[in-house]
C-alpha cells in the first residue's frame, strides 16, 4: 500500500485537477452511463480525466455498450474519469453508486469518488480508500453516502485508481435524499447580492499602503468598524453585500483623505450607504449572569465624533437577529461556522489589500467568536494595531505565512496553526528529515526511536543520546528563535511540535553535535525525503488489539486503536481484574467517553460544561448544562489509572475527563496539550486554513481546561535514564499504583 504521505500528495494533486478541470454541464440528463459519446475521439460527454493514468472507453460493461477504464501506467501517482454537476438540489444527503471491476489491483485501490465544493473549496470528500478495494474482482456495486452541505454549489463524480492495475466503471446513480437526480431539477434559491460581487477576484488594486503612526491608527480603526458592522449590521447579515470587496471600494477614499479629523465622518457616510435600520422590538439586553459579554468599549474609547458613536450603537442596539451570511453555530454542538469565507487561493502571496483584509478577518472572528480568547497573556485588543504594519510589509509569500501564523499563534491555542496553504512554510522547515524521532525529556532533546530501524546504524545515534546543537547553532538557541510559528496552549505542547521538525532541513545532511553515555561528540546525519521514512509525529500508531492482560491481573487498554466494537468484549474480560490502565497518551481512534466511561461509575456524574457564542450577540458566551456519564448496574469494582502527557489533546482531553467522573479514577503522567472542544475552521486570503477551540470546555466547578490541560493526579514523566533503559516509567508507576492497593 501507499504510504500516507504518498496519499496526501495524491490527495492533493486531485484538488489541483478539481480545480483546472472545470466543465460546464449543459445537459439536463446526465451522462453518468457513459453512453452518449458525441466525439469518439474524446471521452463520453461530461466525462474529463483527472491524473496521469490512462483513461479510455471499454466494451466490458456492467450494462449498456461502454464502460470507463483506468489503466495504470506504472510510473504516475493515480488516475480518474470524472465528471461534473451543478449542485442545483436541495437535501440532507447524497449517495453516489457505481459498479466496479478490477483486474490485478496492487499497491494501490480502486474507488468511486465523490466531492462537493462549496465557494471556498471542497465541503465533503470520500474516495472510498478505506475500503481498500484491490486484486481481481468481477462487478460489484458500491456506494458513497455523505452529509449534503447547504453551501454546495458543485458536484463531482468519479472512478479512481492508485497504485497498479485496472479498473472499469459503469451505471453510476447518484442521488439526493434516495432520490435520483437525473428525475429531479429543483433549483436553490437565488445567490445573494455578496454572492454575484466579483470586482476585485483578481486582486483589491491597493498594492501598497503607506504606513506612518496616524495612518496606522486609522487602519486600527476601520479594522474594529469593519467587523463590528460585518457580525451586527442586518443588511450585511443578509448576505447583501459583499463585506471584503466593500472594504477595498472604502479604503481608497479612506488612506487619500488627508483631514485626520474627517476619518469619522467619511465611516459615518459609509454606515449610512448600507440603508436605515429598523427599531427592532425585540428585547436585546445582554443578561446579567453571562459567562462574557461583548467588550464594546472601544467605541466609547477610541471615537471621538458622537454623531458615529451613536449609529455604531444605534446598530448593536437593532443589530441582525437569526440567519447571518458569515457565521452560525453547529446545530447541537454550538461551535461557530464560518461561511462564504473566500480563500481567495488564487493569489498565494496576496495584495497589500488582501493582506489587511486576512488581518481584519482573523482578528475580528477571534474578537467575536473565540470562546477562550480573555485567556490569552497578550490583550487582544493590543494585537490589531500591533499587526497592521507587520502584514501590510510582508514582502513575499513565506513572509507572509510566517506573519499569519505568528497572530494565530497569539491564541494561545494548540488548535490553532496553519493547516493548509502553508507550502512555503513547509519549504522552510525543510522537506528533508532525520530518521530518527526526538522528544523534549528533562528539558533536553532526546533521541527516543528509529523511524527505520533498519537505519539505526547509519544514523550512529542511540536512544537516550542528548542532540545539543545543529550545524552548530545550540538547541535552546533553535526553540527560541522558531517558537513564534509554532501556536499552542502550553509549553509542553509547543515543545512537542517543535521536536518534530527539529532536525528537518532543505538540505539532505545535517551536522548534529550530541552527548552519548557523557560523551560529547559530532556526526554528520543523513536526511530522507519524508516519504521515505515512517514518519510519524507523535505518537507511533499500529493496528494491534487495543487490550490485553498484563502480569498481576492487570487490564491495560489503548484507545490509538480501539474500536466500538472492542467495548463489550474489554467489559467482559476486564471486570473481575485488579485494576485496569487506559492509556491516552494518542488520539482515540473511537469515542469512548460514554460507552466505556460508564463502565466506571456507580451512578449518573457530571463530567463537563461548554461555554459557547451567541449568533444574535457576537461576543457572548454562555454556559450550557452540564453533560452527565449515567451509571450502570455492574460497575467496574478495581482502581482505574489513565494515562496522559502533551500527546493528550482535544478529544483525547475531554474523554480523560469523562473517565475522571469514575468512582475510583487516578489521571497519572504529565501536562496535556490544553486545547478541548469542537475545532472551526477558518479560511484566509492565499488559501490559508486555521482553526480555532470553537466551544470552552470546563469542569462541572467551572474550572477550565483551555491552557491547563488534564491536571494529573499524581505527575509522572520520563526520564532520560528510563528512555535509555527502555522503561515506559508511566506505566510503571501506574501498576505500582494498581498493586499498593
Amino acid at each position: 500500500m501507499q504510504t500516507n504521505a504518498a496519499m496526501k500528495k495524491v490527495t492533493f494533486i486531485i484538488l489541483i485537477f478539481f480545480v483546472i478541470s472545470c466543465q460546464t454541464q449543459r445537459d439536463q440528463k446526465f451522462n453518468l452511463g457513459f453512453e452518449r459519446q458525441s466525439d469518439t475521439t474524446a471521452l463520453p460527454d461530461g466525462w474529463m480525466k483527472w491524473g496521469d493514468y490512462v483513461i479510455t472507453l471499454d466494451s466490458l460493461v456492467h450494462s449498456g455498450q461502454k464502460s470507463g477504464k483506468i489503466s495504470s501506467t506504472g510510473k504516475g501517482q493515480f488516475g480518474c474519469i470524472a465528471y461534473q454537476i451543478p449542485a442545483e438540489f436541495t437535501g440532507k444527503t447524497i449517495e453516489l453508486k457505481g459498479y466496479i471491476k478490477t483486474q490485478d489491483v496492487k499497491d494501490g485501490f480502486a474507488g468511486l469518488l465523490l466531492r462537493i465544493d462549496g465557494e471556498n473549496g471542497s465541503l465533503a470528500f470520500d474516495n472510498m480508500q478505506e475500503q481498500n478495494i484491490s486484486g481481481t474482482k468481477d462487478w460489484q456495486r458500491y456506494s458513497i453516502k455523505l452529509e449534503y452541505p447547504e453551501q454546495a454549489e458543485t458536484i463531482y463524480i468519479a472512478g479512481m485508481l492508485t497504485g497498479n492495475g485496472e479498473a472499469w466503471f459503469d451505471d453510476f446513480v447518484l442521488s439526493i435524499d434516495g432520490k435520483d437526480v437525473q428525475t429531479i431539477r429543483k433549483k436553490k434559491p437565488p445567490l445573494p447580492a455578496a454572492s454575484l460581487d466579483t470586482d476585485f477576484d483578481n486582486g483589491s488594486g491597493i498594492d501598497t499602503i503607506n504606513l506612518f503612526p496616524e495612518r496606522i491608527d486609522n487602519l486600527e480603526l476601520l479594522g474594529k468598524v469593519w467587523g463590528f458592522l460585518k457580525y451586527y449590521h442586518p443588511e450585511i447579515a443578509k448576505g447583501n453585500y459583499n463585506w471584503d470587496y466593500e472594504l477595498f471600494r472604502f479604503i481608497p477614499d479612506y488612506l487619500n483623505d488627508s483631514d485626520e479629523s474627517g476619518k469619522e465622518e467619511l465611516l459615518l457616510k459609509w454606515i449610512e450607504t448600507l440603508g436605515n435600520i429598523d427599531e427592532c422590538q425585540t428585547n436585546k439586553t445582554t443578561p446579567e449572569d453571562v459567562f462574557l459579554k461583548p467588550d464594546l468599549t472601544w467605541i466609547a474609547n477610541s471615537i471621538l465624533s458622537e454623531p458615529l458613536r451613536n449609529k455604531l450603537n444605534h446598530i448593536y442596539n437593532n443589530r441582525n437577529q437569526g440567519n447571518h451570511f458569515y457565521v452560525k453555530l453547529d446545530p447541537g454542538i454550538g461551535n461557530p461556522k464560518f461561511e462564504n469565507e473566500n480563500a481567495y487561493g488564487n493569489m498565494p502571496y496576496p495584495d497589500a489589500g488582501f493582506r489587511l483584509l486576512a488581518l481584519y478577518r482573523y482578528w475580528n472572528i477571534i474578537n467575536y467568536f473565540f470562546p477562550n480568547k480573555y485567556l490569552t497573556d497578550k490583550d487582544w485588543n493590543t494585537t490589531l494595531k500591533e499587526y497592521i504594519p507587520i502584514f501590510i510589509n510582508a514582502k513575499d509569500e513565506l513572509e507572509y505565512e510566517q506573519t499569519a501564523i505568528r497572530i494565530i499563534g497569539e491564541t494561545q491555542d494548540t488548535h490553532a496553526n496553519l493547516w493548509g496553504g502553508n507550502n512555503k512554510i513547509e519549504e522552510w522547515k525543510g522537506t528533508y528529515y532525520a530518521p530518527v524521532n526526538v522528544r523534549f525529556i528533562e528539558n533536553q532533546l532526546v533521541v527516543t526511536d528509529y523511524y527505520n530501524p533498519e537505519l539505526k546504524n547509519d544514523t550512529g545515534l542511540n536512544i537516550g543520546d542528548i542532540v545539543t546543537a545543529i550545524d552548530g547553532k545550540k538547541i535552546n538557541k533553535i526553540v527560541s528563535d522558531i517558537s513564534i510559528y509554532y501556536p499552542a496552549s502550553n509549553e509542553a505542547a509547543r515543545l512537542r511540535d517543535i521536536a518534530a521538525d527539529i532536525l528537518r532541513s532543505q538540505k539532505d545532511e545535517i551536522e548534529v553535535e550530541y552527548s552519548q553515555n557523557g560523551i560529547c561528540k559530532t556526526k554528520k546525519i543523513r536526511l530522507y525525503p519524508g516519504n521515505e521514512l515512517n514518519i510519524y509525529r507523535w505518537f507511533r500508531k499500529n493496528d494491534d488489539k487495543c487490550y490485553r492482560l498484563l502480569d498481576n491481573n492487570i487490564g491495560y487498554i489503548t484507545l490509538m486503536s480501539i474500536k466500538d466494537s472492542d467495548i463489550p468484549v474489554i467489559k467482559k474480560e476486564f471486570i473481575n481484574t485488579r485494576g485496569i490502565i487506559i492509556d491516552i497518551r494518542n488520539y482515540p481512534s473511537a469515542f469512548v467517553p460514554f460507552t466505556l466511561g460508564s463502565f466506571f461509575s456507580t451512578s449518573s456524574a457530571p463530567f463537563v460544561k461548554f461555554t459557547h457564542g451567541n449568533i444574535n450577540n457576537p461576543g457572548e458566551f454562555a454556559f450550557t448544562d452540564e453533560l452527565v456519564i449515567p451509571g450502570t448496574n455492574n460497575p467496574y469494582k478495581g482502581k482505574l489509572i489513565v494515562l496522559v502527557n502533551e500527546f493528550t489533546q482535544s478529544q483525547a482531553e475531554y474523554t480523560a475527563m469523562a473517565f475522571r467522573a469514575g468512582d475510583n479514577t487516578t489521571i497519572v503522567g504529565s501536562t496535556t496539550a490544553g486545547a478541548d472542544g469542537n475545532v472551526s475552521e477558518i479560511m484566509l486570503p492565499g488559501g490559508l486554513k486555521t482553526m480555532i477551540s470553537g466551544l470552552g470546555v470546563y469542569y462541572p466547578n467551572g474550572e477550565q481546561t483551555q491552557r491547563i490541560g488534564i491536571v494529573p493526579d499524581i505527575e509522572v514523566r520520563p526520564t532520560i535514564d528510563g528512555i535509555r533503559k527502555g522503561k515506559d516509567e508511566l506505566l510503571e508507576k501506574a501498576i505500582e499504583i494498581i498493586l499498593k492497593m
